[in-house]
């Protein structure tokens, strides 16, 4: 057994100093810390939403010296971690718009922007009550809904995603699409009141434009269309391959609308389940065509068409 070990084990290291694709890091200097983003996330949560998260019950001076020390964990946390994804985004000779210097400014504009975030959030928080005739309070929408959460880190991860700072921001926002089922890219430009409904599988790219007071349902997507490659085969990047959706657009349940070009009008409605490539005029209703069920019951066979739920 000793020996099958010891044999594993060089098999194993000799996978990582061999050829072909580099799927390693083993350099000294150090990457982002996935398990310190997620505790600044964690602490971000709190700063934003306090009293739902982490500490409760605080008042007064108490409350100032607990806010006051979040913060500066936070600035030294991030400043470190920006300044590590900044030194690796160089290394592998990606375009990176700031330097390692600046990584302590990048984190305290990043704290700077936390009250107008929660301005924002707030609307998102009231769409959420004002969308969805369950919600007993807001409370119980800050609390449990996966649709706030997610936004939330996606609003978070959107202000560093503006500095430039490079792995941070995804990180932040696949954690909440692993804990959520919600897949928002940070690149994502997406105005106030935005309330995603119930949210497993949503997916939404990094280019899509998504206006005020949108609703989503659960299994939208807003992708693109297979990818242009260039004269070497190589991927075309840095174009807008998502779609933009107007303000006040509601889009049900398992709907899929693609392309860059694609621009769904104010005021539209997408039904359930419409495949969508082309752009339509404001106030538009999308939907599909009612199916027919067949039930089979004791008595015997009948078809029946049913409407959907768009159309109510």
């Amino acid at each position: 057994m000793d020996r099958r070990i010891e044999q594993a084990t060089d098999a194993l290291i000799e996978s990582y100093t061999g050829g072909g694709i580099k799927i390693h890091h083993l350099d000294r200097q150090p990457l982002p810390s996935h398990e310190a983003i997620i505790r600044m996330i964690d602490v971000m949560h709190e700063l934003v939403f306090p009293g739902y998260a982490g500490a409760q019950g605080l008042a007064g001076g108490s409350l100032r010296r607990h806010v006051e020390a979040r913060i500066m964990w936070l600035y030294e946390a991030l400043t470190e971690q920006i300044s590590r994804a900044i030194n690796h985004g160089q290394k592998i000779g990606a375009h990176c718009e700031v330097t390692e210097r600046e990584a302590a400014d990048c984190a305290a504009e990043f704290l700077a922007q936390l009250p107008r975030v929660r301005e924002v959030l707030a609307t998102d928080v009231q769409a959420a009550y004002d969308g969805d005739p369950a919600a007993t309070c807001l409370d119980e929408i800050i609390f449990s809904y996966p649709g706030v959460y997610a936004v939330m880190v996606y609003r978070l991860a959107h202000e560093l995603y503006k500095l430039r700072v490079p792995l941070i921001p995804r990180i932040m926002t696949e954690h909440a699409h692993h804990r959520t089922g919600i897949d928002i890219h940070p690149g994502t430009r997406i105005g106030s009141r935005f309330f995603i409904d119930h949210g497993t599988g949503v997916v939404i790219g990094g280019t899509a434009i998504i206006g005020n007071n949108v609703k989503l349902y659960q299994g939208v997507t807003l992708g693109a269309f297979s990818f242009d490659k260039d004269a070497n085969g190589q991927l075309i990047r840095n174009t807008k391959r998502h779609p933009t959706i107007e303000d006040d657009v509601v889009i049900y349940a398992g709907a899929t609308i693609l392309g860059g070009d694609t621009v769904i009008g104010r005021g539209s409605v997408i039904g359930g389940n419409v495949w969508l490539t082309h752009s339509v005029p404001p106030g538009t209703r999308v939907l599909q065509e009612a199916p027919k069920l067949r039930i089979i019951t004791p008595e015997g066979t009948k078809e029946e068409e049913i409407e959907s739920v768009a159309k109510k």
